[in-house]
């Protein structure tokens, strides 16, 4: 196995239930007030609404183009460079609008813990 430069064997990625697939880069119970994971959405996919309560995200966008939704507002067209701040307890999804996957790093607030996750897609 090999290791990456911490030290630590590295994550696995995962395709999680809101509809794209995650590679944790940073999430752990020794550092607290932060988490840092690196999501991929399908083109032409749109993720599930959802909400963190406790928990403020930023997404840092890496390739591809979409749009994001947050709350009640109108969608914010992404693309590389752009930056989405969501507010704790705010409603969120992130559609993938191109051909190519969209890849962008998640940065939590304190950091993600699936407790913190509410599916509102229901």
């Amino acid at each position: 196995m090999t290791e990456d430069l911490t030290g630590q064997a590295p994550a696995e990625e995962y395709w999680f239930r809101e509809g794209c697939h995650i590679l944790e880069w940073l999430n752990s119970a020794d550092d607290p007030a932060v988490s840092v994971a690196r999501a991929r959405v399908p083109a032409g996919s749109v993720t599930r609404w959802h909400r963190l309560q406790g928990i403020t995200e930023r997404y840092l966008i890496l390739s591809g183009h979409g749009e994001a939704d947050i709350g009640d507002g109108a969608p914010q067209p992404v693309g590389v460079g752009s930056v989405v701040h969501i507010p704790s307890g705010e409603r969120q999804r992130i559609r993938n609008t191109g051909s190519d996957e969209l890849v962008f790093l998640a940065v939590c607030t304190p950091r993600f813990t699936p407790e913190r996750y509410e599916d509102c897609d229901n």
